[in-house]
């Protein structure tokens, strides 16, 4: 993840919230915002735990859980909202349905007041995994084009 070339376009007004992405995108967004101290909600299946210690490496703060079936855990990163700190997790969660947000990242929009914010992903070589997300793994040294918009404003 280290080798890929990011670009990274975001709002003027971009600041500390929620960054929201599906969850074929975790390796291109892990790269984005690796050595940022985000804190980022990892699912607790196998999967996941080799992305949690592919993310630890990466400098990212982890809790392990879900939106559903660990909604302690979504506090977790409320706290850190309350810190001034973006916090990161996959709206369509660890089992989809595909790019459709679950519950947990609206919810931690209003509670926080913060925005929540979507990558829009575009990608240089990869390949896709026929897995129910179309995983996306980019190839080593390839470029990746993110832009981030808002999905959700904060409360006035």
């Amino acid at each position: 993840m280290r080798s890929l070339r990011i670009r990274l376009r975001v709002p003027d007004d971009f600041r500390p919230g929620i960054l929201g992405l599906w969850h074929k995108d975790l390796l291109a967004s892990c790269a984005a915002f690796k050595d940022k101290n985000v804190h980022i909600l990892v699912s607790e299946s196998s999967d996941g735990e080799f992305f949690a210690l592919a993310a630890k490496h990466l400098h990212y703060e982890v809790t392990r859980g879900s939106d559903t079936h660990g909604a302690t855990n979504v506090r977790h990163l409320l706290k850190s909202l309350r810190q001034n700190r973006f916090v990161g997790m996959a709206l369509d969660g660890p089992h989809g349905p595909a790019l459709q947000v679950k519950p947990g990242s609206i919810w931690l929009s209003k509670e926080s007041g913060r925005p929540l914010w979507l990558f829009d992903i575009k990608y240089g070589r990869n390949f896709r995994l026929n897995g129910w997300d179309k995983f996306i793994i980019p190839l080593p040294l390839s470029s990746i084009d993110i832009e981030i918009k808002y999905l959700l404003p904060e409360k006035n």
